[in-house]
């Protein structure tokens, strides 16, 4: 054995590479973590042979990245799903999107702000029609996991951000600034202003960032809040949606959007690029009516 072949043994990365470092592997990860877990499905999005998927989804199975679950018994039909081994690689799935937005559909610029054109504007532009995947829950700021789909109403606005301050602590002693982040608490305030005309329409609102529950919480309570904020800190939601990320220090954070999405859990609207705040949060308050009114 060569002394390669004895380092890669112990090395983490070789060991990843031989589980999911294939092209397919990659891309059945994205489309079951975007809600494609049945096979008909996986054939038809990734335009993949039914030979190679099932040898791909056999190696990713053996491996317990996912798991084959029964949902007909006649004939017998199964649906593959993410192991709490292949929630783990979620990140992995957000960050090679990153790097590959920044670096190879961009021009290497890290920013929280969005052109409005651009594979990132496509991506979000292309949610309009797609369901949000059912399964989904984060933990909010009212102590409770909340699908990002209220169950109940009219519809739901979900307006992600990148983070907002810290209550109570100087900038200049609460770290490095979040490129994008400077209108987030902004952002809150103009929905808080506009919340009750949603509430009256019968519209959900939710705030979702990547920030974790307990920064999220501190900042709910500063604010006043009276809708809840949920914790993406695992990038669930970000990896069903593919939603435009950004690094900032050691963490990802999604860029400004808002969904408008409607009880059958369909997305109908996408605000994206968000660049006037105000006049986005009206927007998104006039299509919101717009459906609860069809």
């Amino acid at each position: 054995m060569s002394p390669r072949r004895v380092a890669d043994d112990a090395c983490g990365i070789a060991q990843a590479a031989a589980v999911v470092g294939d092209w397919w592997s990659l891309l059945i990860l994205r489309e079951v973590a975007r809600g494609h877990v049945r096979f008909d499905r996986l054939a038809e999005e990734l335009g993949v042979s039914r030979k190679v998927l099932s040898e791909r989804l056999r190696t990713l199975t053996d491996h317990h990245v996912l798991e084959r679950r029964l949902y007909q018994d006649r004939p017998a039909r199964y649906e593959y799903v993410l192991t709490e081994r292949g929630r783990g690689l979620v990140p992995v799935l957000v960050s090679l999107q990153d790097w590959a937005d920044r670096w190879l559909l961009g021009d290497g610029t890290l920013t929280g702000e969005a052109p409005g054109e651009g594979a990132e504007a496509r991506r979000v532009a292309g949610l309009v029609g797609e369901p949000v995947p059912p399964g989904l829950l984060l933990p909010g700021t009212d102590g409770s996991a909340h699908d990002p789909v209220a169950a109940d109403g009219r519809g739901t606005v979900l307006f992600a951000y990148p983070a907002t301050g810290v209550p109570g602590i100087p900038a200049d002693l609460a770290g490095p600034s979040v490129p994008g982040g400077a209108g987030c608490t902004l952002e809150s305030r103009q929905f808080r202003a506009a919340w009750p005309e949603f509430r009256d329409a019968g519209i959900a609102v939710y705030g979702v960032s990547t920030q974790s529950p307990p920064e999220q919480a501190a900042f709910a309570r500063a604010e006043d809040l009276p809708f809840t904020l949920l914790s993406d800190d695992r990038l669930q939601l970000t990896a069903a949606l593919r939603l435009p990320t950004f690094r900032a220090g050691q963490s990802l954070r999604v860029k400004r959007l808002i969904l408008v999405i409607g009880p059958d859990r369909v997305v109908r609207h996408a605000v994206f690029p968000v660049t006037d705040i105000p006049a986005a949060v009206t927007e998104s308050l006039d299509l919101a009516r717009a459906m609860a009114r069809q």
